[in-house]
């Protein structure tokens, strides 16, 4: 109220003394539109907390918005509502809510992705930054919260971690970001139902049925709460392309996933202080658990981001599959495909080992391409994609150059 009042050029009393929302916010409109014109602008900033107190809020905009079309209210003028917790700002213009279809831009902002993150921090090594990234994800402001300089060299990587995501007095330490992101949506109590979840996910579950089996509970006691999650923007549901009847629930937050697989199963040398010691006895896991991963991830991205201008890629659903060659045979864990109907464009490995990716890793793509044809899809020009964080033997970039099909 006494920032409005001073904005405005009067005393707070004038201000203190409207009632309601409806004088207030018409009071706020009418001043920005004196001073800036019809197209001035007045933003709402973190619009849910203001909801949990006020909810009638949502119809007072509604309505000062209908008589300013019909020149009853402010003439002209422009309001920006925004909101971190995605729970309720995702359903803000849904269904038969007040502000459904009086919005001019519906603007939702994402994570940097892999590049930017990197131009971001300031890290130019790959590995470095795939390092940094796996661990943090792409939200530009956990630069601001590391209490030491990113690390440019693989070699300063762990003690970064170790003063940073793994030291307890800072506040870009895994558990206090893990638990702040679910307790900073009202919607959420952050009970521990929710947390089962995010643990149960980011130790590999990724569908309803195996998240029940990790926290012990039917299906019918934790749908409300999954979905609750993917609503909010924790959880995202992929579609696996080929097999549409299964979805792959994955983490959104790269940070909670470190915090689940790394922080807590070193939380007693973590809480002494010993985080130099957590990180070397966590490390192997981070490679296989969050790096890999994060890496296919990548590699997936890039496709959809990069692959059609750099390598003139032809894109259309990018994703993970499994593709089995019948009853009782194993099945092929596939990390990137590009489907179209029933064409596929791209059959990809993604590779975050300790060796060079050669000619074995071709030869499996190769059959996998041959298994989709005999399953009917067309496989014909298919692109065989390997991604690597180590390189590639010579070989195998001899054949790839011979064969023209090879990325």
């Amino acid at each position: 109220v006494n920032a409005i009042a001073r904005y405005a050029g009067f005393g707070p009393g004038l201000v203190t003394g409207l009632a309601d929302w409806e004088q207030l916010l018409t009071t706020a409109i009418d001043r920005v539109v004196r001073r800036h014109g019809p197209g001035g602008l007045l933003v709402i900033d973190e619009l849910p907390y203001w909801l949990a107190h006020s909810p009638q809020i949502e119809g007072v905009l509604q309505l000062i918005y209908d008589q300013s079309r019909s020149g009853d209210g402010p003439a002209g003028g422009r309001v920006v509502l925004c909101g971190s917790a995605l729970s309720v700002m995702n359903t803000l213009l849904s269904g038969h809510r007040a502000l459904r279809g009086r919005a001019a831009v519906d603007l939702r902002l994402h994570p940097f992705d892999f590049r930017t993150s990197a131009r971001h921090w300031g890290v130019e090594d790959p590995a470095t930054a795939l390092h940094l990234f796996a661990t943090l994800g792409g939200s530009a402001g956990y630069r601001d919260l590391s209490p030491v300089g990113p690390p440019q060299q693989l070699a300063d990587f762990a003690d970064w971690v170790s003063q940073s995501v793994l030291a307890t007095g800072q506040a870009i330490f895994s558990r206090t970001e893990s638990e702040y992101l679910l307790r900073d949506d009202p919607k959420f109590t952050g009970s521990s139902l929710h947390y089962g979840i995010l643990r149960a996910v980011a130790a590999g579950a990724t569908s309803p049925a195996q998240i029940g089996a990790v926290i012990e509970r039917d299906r019918t006691a934790f749908g409300r709460s999954l979905e609750a999650l993917v609503e909010a923007g924790y959880l995202r549901y992929d579609q696996d392309p080929l097999w549409k009847r299964r979805p792959v629930i994955t983490l959104v937050d790269q940070i909670v996933r470190f915090h689940n697989l790394v922080t807590v199963p070193q939380n007693d040398l973590v809480e002494t202080g010993r985080a130099g010691q957590a990180w070397r006895n966590a490390a192997p896991s981070f490679r296989s658990r969050i790096l890999g991963p994060q890496f296919e991830e990548c590699a997936r991205d890039w496709v959809r981001r990069y692959g059609p201008d750099e390598a003139r890629l032809a894109v259309g659903t990018v994703a993970p599959t499994m593709i089995s060659e019948g009853p009782g045979r194993p099945a092929h864990e596939v990390d990137v495909i590009t489907v179209a109907g029933r064409e596929v464009w791209l059959v990809g490995e993604a590779k975050a080992t300790i060796a060079p990716v050669g000619r074995i890793e071709l030869q499996r793509l190769d059959r996998i391409a041959g298994i989709l044809t005999e399953q009917r899809r067309d496989a014909s020009r298919a692109v065989r994609a390997l991604f690597s964080t180590r390189g590639f033997r010579a070989d195998l970039v001899r054949q790839a150059r011979e064969r023209g099909d090879v990325l």
